[in-house]
């Protein structure tokens, strides 16, 4: 039978990496050389599309690892997630646009971030502060390396988002700075294991409520008076919402909440020429999730979905251009994508 052996490049993976497919065997060689043999023929193939085709045939293991406290650290992660890709072809979709993004410095804010800045946007992001410090500083330096010529330089904002007059100095700062919102992604999450609804006490679920929907609210109710005709407003919700999930009930109520209120914001905007979308990502591979989940859990998050696998965070970015673009998607608002790894929900 055929032999295929894959020689991956040992500085785009971290070392605990493997190829994630049981059909293929890794081994490293000097950096930035690989080779797809079978048998005696040998060709060379890009490496990010390798990677893409070995994840979507399954097969994938992350390291045990936990993590202590919410909303967990890129940084510490094993592997670090993946927030651009060789593949990824810029093409200037939000030239000139300015995109303020909550919970921005990690995971699928990190990556969103990074490819509104590869498509000509100015990007400001919240973090929060004294826990996501290095975090917000790898990502703003991502972003100055990625950021148009004529795009003025990011802003990272540490913030606390469950509070009202927070994110009204949130907004503010970020129009003082650049004049204007055209692009708002209210994406800031953290979630709380417990096996009974007993566990979950007034103050958590407060807590909760407060960063994953209240903060929404407020965000949005605050950058409206600053956004005109033909912004777009995307908010981060989940498969959760769909499909529920028993250890994540307060999570997945938010989550909930969240499509209501991407439906009932699109029909208020409407006449105001603003759109207003969700993304509903299935498991993805950020730091919510060694922060959240035990070790085991971790080992085998994401093999649930039919592609069996998690998602890594640049594969879920693009959702958010498409929807932040406005010629790309002018005639679509009060809608959810899916990139959910194949779940079929059908609300």
């Amino acid at each position: 039978s055929t032999f295929l052996r894959i020689y991956m490049c040992s500085r785009f993976l971290p070392c605990s990496a493997r190829v994630l497919s049981s059909t293929f065997t890794t081994h490293r060689i000097s950096p930035c050389s690989f080779f797809i043999t079978n048998n005696t023929k040998r060709r060379s193939y890009p490496l990010v599309n390798i990677i893409v085709r070995s994840m979507a045939s399954g097969g994938q293991t992350f390291p045990p690892q936990k993590q202590e406290t919410q909303p967990g650290k890129e940084h510490a992660m094993d592997p670090t997630p993946h927030y651009s890709s060789q593949d990824y072809k810029p093409a200037n979709k939000l030239r000139g646009k300015i995109a303020l993004v909550t919970g921005g410095d990690s995971g699928i804010g990190r990556a969103v971030c990074h490819c509104f800045a590869l498509e000509g946007a100015t990007v400001a992001f919240t973090y929060v502060k004294s826990q996501e410090e290095k975090d917000a500083q790898d990502t703003l330096k991502l972003l100055m390396q990625a950021k148009a010529a004529d795009a003025k330089d990011p802003m990272a904002v540490p913030t606390d988002l469950g509070f009202d007059d927070n994110c009204k100095r949130v907004v503010d700062e970020v129009v003082n700075s650049y004049g204007r919102i055209d692009i708002l992604v209210n994406n800031a999450a953290e979630q709380y294991e417990a096996s009974s609804v007993e566990e979950i006490n007034e103050e958590r679920l407060e807590r909760v409520f407060r960063t994953n929907i209240f903060s929404y609210f407020f965000v949005t109710r605050h950058a409206l008076k600053h956004m005109k005709e033909g912004s777009s407003i995307i908010n981060t919700t989940s498969v959760t919402a769909y499909k529920g999930n028993a250890k994540l009930l307060d999570y997945t109520a938010t989550k909930g909440a969240i499509v209501a209120f991407t439906r009932g914001l699109a029909l208020q905007l409407v006449e105001r020429g603003i759109r207003v979308n969700g993304v509903a990502p299935g498991p993805v591979w950020t730091p919510l999730i060694p922060a959240s989940f035990s070790e085991e859990e971790c080992a085998n998050f994401g093999k649930q979905v039919p592609m069996k696998r998690a998602a890594q965070p640049i594969e879920v970015a693009p959702s958010y251009v498409f929807l932040a673009s406005c010629p790309e998607s002018s005639y679509i608002t009060g809608q959810v994508i899916h990139p959910n790894g194949g779940t079929i929900v059908n609300a």
